[in-house]
């Protein structure tokens, strides 16, 4: 608990002392936040500082960007993968150096179907930002999808070493490793 206290107003200081807005997947305070996500066994405080996480990497100074990415967001959420996909195209198209934009790129399409497309953004966004744990979810859902179990696992674990928290990624990891163990869990 004290630890969580901590950290909550060690991020509200630094958030405070003048950083500049979207410094996304290039942020220094990134590092800090991996390693307290890598070494904590507290499950809260992970979730915290998960969600730190993804609010650097969605973070932009172009209020274009911004607006794009929630534009592109809700029609994801709204099942209007169309519209997401026109929405993170012209967010990659603007600023091709931000890693979040090639991920939700891939999710709309992956969503579409189109799996090639998504592998190839979502190897974009791991080249601009080695750490996502989010594109190497993806990434493993895009292989299963393809039927392609071996490759599929290596992504989830990558994601796992970044991110040891992902209890759903472990348990889709782990049944991979049972089926090709030839065991049933």
């Amino acid at each position: 608990m004290m630890i969580r206290r901590f950290f909550s107003l060690t991020v509200l200081l630094l958030l405070t002392l003048g950083v500049p807005a979207g410094a996304g997947q290039g942020n220094v305070r990134l590092d800090g936040l991996f390693q307290a996500l890598h070494s904590t066994t507290d499950a809260a405080y992970a979730e915290s500082v998960e969600e730190h996480i993804w609010e650097y990497w969605l973070d932009h100074p172009d209020p274009a960007m911004v607006r794009d990415m929630r534009a592109g967001v809700l029609s994801l959420n709204s099942d209007d993968y169309h519209s997401a996909l026109r929405a993170f195209d012209a967010v990659v198209a603007r600023d091709p150096s931000y890693a979040e934009g090639w991920n939700k790129r891939a999710a709309a399409h992956y969503m579409l179907g189109d799996y090639r497309s998504a592998m190839l953004d979502l190897r974009h966004a791991l080249s601009l930002e080695p750490r996502h744990f989010g594109a190497f979810v993806e990434l493993g859902l895009v292989y299963l999808a393809l039927g392609d179990e071996k490759p599929a696992l290596r992504a989830f674990d990558a994601a796992l070493e970044i991110n040891p928290h992902l209890g759903r990624v472990r348990a889709q990891a782990d049944a991979l490793r049972h089926r090709a163990a030839g065991t049933d869990l």
